[in-house]
């Protein structure tokens, strides 16, 4: 597979989410095919990996997904990049005593769950208000300087907090959602991204399956753990709205011999050089239709038609920056 940079961090064009084996989309699969599934991925051209602590069934618990990736990737961790993110508050900030030092405990928390003695990218998961950005920023800097750290990011964050952290320590990544009807990155995220030098990281980039054409006004999600089932371009209102969407899609992926989620993924691959897509699946045999999407490239004219095609459709529903 082709690759990009995440500033000075080369990886996969197209990353994989791997959220879905233990949180999000319903019942978890078994350990076996998880840790199979994602080996599968790394067959198949992905060099990408990204999970977070937080990610475990229902949110309740910390680990279950970083234990599933540093297993199935111990034996070709140096061939991979790893990405984990991390949450944080004024209280254990005040406990630890600084930000480093908080940041610094539950970095060596999640090494030990990955199986690694480094983690190449580090996310702050939410910046919130109870922690000053720039502190964030000097810490990572450090754990840069300690090479427990190759790069680090920012989650779901605008411009402003952006460049507040970005004059503090260099940012390698921004990780937020985007795809074909979650653009508000494209106003100013993308663009200072690329004047810095910053790599983009879309998680949803189908926007939960939608993009992949499957998913229908009937579609029933399971009850338990299922992000589906409140996300609003999910409402049956929503998906007839964006049927128009749907349907370019579908034009596109006849035309391309491709599949429609494949066409959404070109899309953002073709606009932009410095936006590595991270689709999410428990599903082995859609996270190598995804990672495929890399082998589908569009045309200048067939993407400026398919553009201008699309901002001509009106979105109903918008996610922003909930999760």
């Amino acid at each position: 597979m082709k690759t990009r940079l995440l500033r000075d961090i080369e990886v996969s064009e197209v990353g994989m989410g791997c959220m879905a084996f233990s949180h999000g989309y319903g019942q978890i699969p078994p350990e076996e095919y998880s840790v199979e599934a994602i080996r599968n991925a790394y067959r198949n051209g992905c060099t990408f990996f990204d999970t977070a602590e937080i990610y475990s069934p229902n949110l309740s618990g910390i680990g279950h997904n970083e234990r599933i990736v540093g297993k199935a990737l111990k034996d070709v961790r140096r061939d991979v990049v790893l990405a984990t993110k991390l949450f944080l508050d004024r209280l254990e900030v005040k406990k630890e005593g600084t930000v480093y030092k908080a940041v610094r405990r539950h970095l060596e928390d999640s090494m030990d769950r990955l199986q690694t003695d480094m983690v190449d990218l580090y996310y702050l998961h939410r910046a919130n208000g109870g922690i000053r950005i720039e502190d964030v920023a000097e810490a990572m800097g450090l754990l840069i300087e300690d090479g427990l750290i190759r790069g680090w990011g920012l989650s779901q964050v605008d411009v402003d907090i952006i460049d507040r952290a970005q004059n503090v320590t260099p940012i390698s990544a921004i990780q937020n959602i985007y795809s074909m009807v979650e653009r508000d990155m494209e106003k100013a995220v993308i663009p200072y991204c690329m004047e810095h030098g910053i790599g983009v990281v879309p998680f949803s980039p189908i926007a939960s399956g939608l993009l992949s054409g499957k998913i229908t006004t009937e579609t029933k999600f399971e009850a338990n753990d299922d992000v589906r089932n409140w996300v609003p371009q999910l409402s049956k209102a929503n998906i007839a709205g964006k049927q128009p969407i749907i349907d370019l899609l579908k034009k596109y992926a006849e035309m391309k011999n491709a599949t429609s989620a494949q066409i959404s993924l070109a899309w953002m691959l073709h606009k932009y050089p410095n936006v590595v897509p991270i689709p999410g699946s428990k599903n082995k045999e859609r996270i190598v239709e995804n990672l495929d999407a890399s082998k589908v490239e569009l045309t200048d004219e067939e993407f400026r038609s398919l553009e201008e095609a699309l901002d001509g459709c009106r979105v109903y529903g918008h996610r922003g920056f909930h999760r």
